[in-house]
């Protein structure tokens, strides 16, 4: 049974909303890469060098990433020499199975939060600003509270005018307390506030905001030494997770953003905002060939339930969906 086939009776059949928010958010990167894969396709009468070649190109546009790409196609070449596949139609299910091995491969850390069962689990944000680090909070606020969890948020970005606001306003919607000091005081003090409120109203979730001026990267990095300082002197073992969130349409920038934040701090997961408003979808693959961290969400348009918990097939899924859906049983 090809992939596809295999993609198709676990997705298709099913009453999975997500894999249809997987396939509606990745619409834009769909459509630029498939459709330039299918024209590559339809051009080629065999699977030979020049096919490899062009399909190289097609992935780099994708911003799937240089080293990702090339071991993509090499093993792509092995795949077809080993399978003895001539026509080029026959690839396209190959590749997205190729896709999904690559990501999984070595997967030496989970896709899945570090969440504390009975007791309070911290999760840091990092991340330079603008990039949706505070909607990402919000949204998964709301996420936690749909769980039944009790959530607390603490404004820790203290030096970006209307931060502040910005978390409460969240705050307000998906009714979760939110932790604040004045603009301009210490974030660790923030933080400090913060535990002691999560720890004496019995929370379940502390979601902690950091500020993100990359321009001073010196004391920034400094900054959330401090802040990571004061969370494991409060809570031993915390933070649990650092989730790094990243703005997908940035493409090759965001690699070069999550590279200068595992430099400085032990990040543990990617959160990609924004999935849905680039044709450069292929970032995902870059981040996790090239920097071993997992992404664990990807937020995949405006609505609170848009941000996703990542899963590898079903991104695939959202790639490949048309010839997916016209897979012939």
């Amino acid at each position: 049974m090809s992939f596809f086939k295999k993609l198709k009776e676990k997705f298709t059949t099913s009453t999975d909303t997500v894999s249809e928010k997987f396939k509606d958010g990745l619409a834009k990167t769909r459509n630029n890469f498939t459709g330039k894969v299918n024209d590559l396709i339809s051009r080629y009468r065999k699977v030979d060098e020049d096919f490899f070649e062009e399909l190289e190109e097609i992935l780099i546009q994708a911003d799937v990433g240089f080293e990702t790409v090339m071991k993509l196609v090499e093993e792509l070449r092995t795949e077809v020499k080993k399978k003895n596949i001539k026509d080029p139609e026959d690839v396209q299910s190959v590749i997205s199975e190729k896709l999904v091995e690559i990501y999984e491969s070595g997967a030496e850390s989970s896709n899945n939060l570090n969440i504390q069962e009975g007791g309070l689990t911290v999760i840091l944000f990092v991340g330079v600003n603008g990039v949706g680090k505070t909607t990402t909070i919000g949204k998964l606020a709301h996420k936690f509270k749909q769980e039944g969890k009790k959530v607390i948020m603490a404004a820790g970005d203290t030096f970006r005018a209307g931060a502040i606001e910005q978390l409460e306003v969240w705050g307000e919607r998906v009714g979760v307390d939110v932790i604040k000091q004045a603009e301009g005081s210490d974030p660790a003090a923030v933080m400090f506030d913060a535990l002691q409120a999560a720890k004496s109203r019995k929370a379940d979730i502390l979601l902690c905001d950091t500020a993100g001026r990359l321009q001073n990267k010196v004391n920034l990095m400094k900054e959330l030494e401090k802040v990571k300082r004061v969370i494991e002197r409060e809570v031993p073992e915390a933070p649990h997770e650092v989730l790094l969130v990243l703005d997908a349409t940035t493409g090759q920038n965001a690699l070069i953003q999550a590279k200068t934040f595992k430099e400085a701090t032990n990040v543990s997961g990617i959160v990609l905002s924004k999935l849905d408003g680039t044709a450069k979808g292929g970032i995902v693959l870059a981040i996790r060939n090239e920097l071993h961290i997992p992404v664990k969400f990807v937020g995949l348009g405006e609505k609170m339930d848009d941000l996703q918990e990542f899963d590898a097939e079903k991104y695939v899924y959202g790639l490949f969906s048309d010839a997916i859906e016209s897979e012939n049983e």
